[in-house]
């Protein structure tokens, strides 16, 4: 059984969904500190050829404290600014009147906490996709947040009962193969192709949220995206 582990992210980049879909357990990361500045409660769309940011105002954030006990801040007319923006961004891209009312459906849904929102931002772009993947908070599976770092990683590998453990290769540093062999578990990376679709600027912006793939290859073209990748040992 393959499994992953990552913090949830608001409609995060290909190469995450790439991951749920290499996977046959994905667990959210969601009992570990805030990252401030980070992707969990932002991304970028494309907006007159410039990365702009979209993000979710936050109440008490704090890298003290968990993800899963950060409030959306419920003050304000976020919601209806970020989709202004979005609907202005990709006015003109070729498939907003199929993509829109599935990103709608995320801001507008009345979750309270940057986790819920993440994870659904998450969660709702597979299953538009069909990539029928098996989350897990580990919040609610496994008792380990005493535990930190590749330890931790393992013992929940240990308990899922995953016998290959499959991470982006921005984290290729933080794991030794060596730990993960002794446990019987094969530790592996996945490395995205050299992924090129068409956006309205003059030079190709990569890594952007999930939200301008959809916007410019639509379902089908962002499946054959995501399904550009490889797995490779450390």
């Amino acid at each position: 059984m393959k499994l992953a582990v990552m913090q949830p992210y608001f409609f995060p980049y290909l190469g995450y969904y790439q991951l749920v879909s290499a996977v046959d357990m994905f667990a959210f990361y969601d009992d570990v500190n805030y990252i401030k500045n980070g992707w969990i409660n932002r991304n970028r769309v494309l907006m007159n050829g410039e990365p702009r940011y979209i993000t979710v105002p936050l109440h008490g954030a704090s890298p003290n404290r968990k993800i899963l006990e950060i409030d959306i801040d419920s003050h304000g007319k976020w919601k209806t600014v970020m989709m202004k923006t979005i609907m202005h961004a990709y006015s003109k891209a070729p498939f907003k009147q199929e993509i829109l009312p599935v990103i709608s459906e995320v801001i507008d849904c009345p979750p309270t906490s940057i986790a819920e929102m993440a994870m659904n931002s998450v969660t709702r772009i597979c299953d538009y996709l069909g990539i029928h993947g098996n989350f897990i908070e580990t919040s609610r599976k496994f008792a380990n947040a005493h535990l930190s770092g590749q330890e931790r990683i393992i013992d929940i590998c240990k308990t899922a009962n995953a016998t290959t453990y499959i991470n982006p290769m921005g984290g290729i540093s933080l794991y030794s193969s060596t730990d993960f062999t002794a446990e019987q578990i094969e530790l592996l990376f996945i490395q995205p192709g050299d992924i090129r679709y068409t956006q309205r600027c003059k030079e190709f912006v990569p890594w952007l949220s999930i939200i301008d793939v959809l916007m410019n290859t639509g379902k089908d073209g962002t499946n054959e995206l995501i399904g550009e990748y490889s797995l490779v040992a450390q």
